[in-house]
């Protein structure tokens, strides 16, 4: 059997843990397979140290998924490969106030000429022509839009 980079050696609570973890049921599908794979690959005293493409196919997985999980159990431990990992990075979140009623105004008035409606990209670049932010995707005059609508129709319909 070649050298494996990463290997996955739990202890006799981690081993516990998952399979307490895995026994509840109550976790989403992606986690209890990442437990399912890190009990089957384990080459601990208790484990059955199955290969990884062995492993993959009997849970119908890919074999680069079964390498991820080794590898993310060698650098993050047992809690930071199972669980699954916050995003690094941080989301600037659309509009404020003053900027979401300026669109929402802009979004009821009049198309521009040649238009019969305003589009999204139409929307996002006039509020950068006007100043309104410096830069604004089509996708955030979507959302905001979507947000809002409900209470644009209410008032409509009401």
């Amino acid at each position: 059997m070649p050298n494996k980079k990463y290997c996955v050696e739990l202890t006799e609570d981690e081993r516990s843990h998952l399979l307490e973890r895995l026994g509840r049921g109550e976790r989403p599908a992606a986690e209890q397979t990442r437990v399912r794979v890190l009990l089957k690959v384990d080459e601990g005293p208790e484990g059955p140290a199955w290969t990884d493409a062995r492993t993959a196919e009997a849970l119908e997985v890919a074999k680069g998924t079964v390498a991820g999980i080794r590898r993310r159990f060698c650098k993050r431990g047992l809690t930071g490969c199972v669980e699954r990992k916050s995003p690094d990075r941080e989301y600037d979140h659309g509009l404020d106030g003053e900027q979401e009623a300026e669109l929402i105004r802009l979004a009821c008035s009049e198309a521009p000429d040649g238009r019969s409606q305003w589009s999204l990209r139409l929307l996002a670049d006039e509020m950068v022509e006007l100043g309104v932010v410096d830069t604004l995707s089509h996708e955030t005059v979507r959302q905001t839009l979507k947000k809002t609508s409900s209470s644009l129709t209410g008032a409509d319909n009401g």
